[in-house]
């Protein structure tokens, strides 16, 4: 076993990203070594970062390693994995929540409790959320290195400024997936990523300026084809993400528009507007950032 050595695993984007930051940066300071364990898109957002680190199993990483720091997620139970073998071989084990929701459902597979030994989260409204999820546990804020990447990006851009109208920008989420995977729903929170989308199209009047573009950016886990249907209905005015990155597609748009995802957050570091598009009958939205706008506040007002 390597002294001061960590086992990185991650799966889902969210939690990927930022500890691929911290890698980063611990790596720079030469503070701590590393090994890895990824999976999904958790692959390329390292790769991006540090140049393609080398992929180990999880007995083998875990053999080599004091401790693991996990992503958490929907998408994979690698972190739960991770956790439950760290575990068995009396090594601690730390669980980075990259988010502001569904705390405790992170960490239940198949009805039993998978907690890590301590908890580390990005800022002090996740500090309080999840001490209050987690009684009993270390939690700790140790800042957030991704969104620090993010402001170092955006400090040179400039806004987009376009005249000939507003560009805007939506965010998809997995959220009819989600909901099927864990709930046996599609429309356990009440609405659908599509009829977000919809929602979204059929208001965009009520935006106070006349919309030039809509740029879809689907989320990693989901099939683009998803808005095909609902994209086809405003064929002149919808596109898909060229494949840009997610800086470049939010640094060419004046609003960032979604449901919880955290690239609404991204938009907010980058200096943009920022709309919640849920429609009427679902969950409201569960990002505690106070300068996101909702769409059915300002169709309302628009109504008036």
């Amino acid at each position: 076993m390597i002294a001061e050595c960590v086992a990185v695993v991650a799966h889902d984007a969210g939690g990927a990203e930022i500890l691929s930051s911290l890698v980063r940066r611990e790596r720079a300071a030469s503070l701590r070594q590393h090994v890895f364990v990824l999976e999904g898109p958790a692959r390329q957002i390292f790769a991006a970062k540090l140049g393609a680190p080398e992929n180990l199993p999880l007995d083998e990483a875990l053999a080599m390693s004091s401790s693991v720091l996990c992503g958490t997620g929907w998408q994979s139970t690698l972190g739960t994995d991770a956790i439950a073998l760290a575990r068995t071989q009396n090594k601690r084990s730390v669980a980075f929540l990259d988010h502001w929701v569904n705390y405790r459902e992170r960490f239940i597979r198949g009805g039993e409790w998978f907690l890590p030994d301590e908890i580390w989260v990005g800022d002090a409204i996740a500090r309080d959320l999840a001490s209050q999820a987690f009684p009993g546990l270390p939690v700790a804020d140790v800042g957030n290195a991704y969104f620090d990447d993010i402001r170092q990006e955006f400090v040179m851009r400039r806004p987009p400024g376009t005249p000939q109208g507003l560009s805007v920008l939506f965010v998809g989420e997995a959220i009819r997936e989600h909901a099927l995977r864990a709930y046996g729903d599609p429309l356990h929170w009440g609405y659908t990523q599509q009829q977000a989308l919809a929602y979204l199209l059929d208001h965009l009047d009520a935006m106070g300026a006349p919309v030039a573009q809509v740029i879809v950016r689907p989320h990693p886990a989901e099939d683009p084809a998803n808005y095909d249907e609902v994209m086809n209905k405003h064929p002149h005015r919808v596109q898909l993400s060229q494949g840009h990155d997610l800086f470049d597609d939010i640094a060419g748009s004046d609003w960032v528009v979604g449901c919880n995802t955290m690239a609404m957050v991204v938009g907010l570091i980058a200096g943009r507007q920022v709309l919640c598009c849920i429609p009427p009958g679902g969950r409201p939205c569960m990002l505690p950032q106070p300068q996101i706008v909702h769409l059915q506040s300002l169709a309302s007002a628009a109504a008036a």
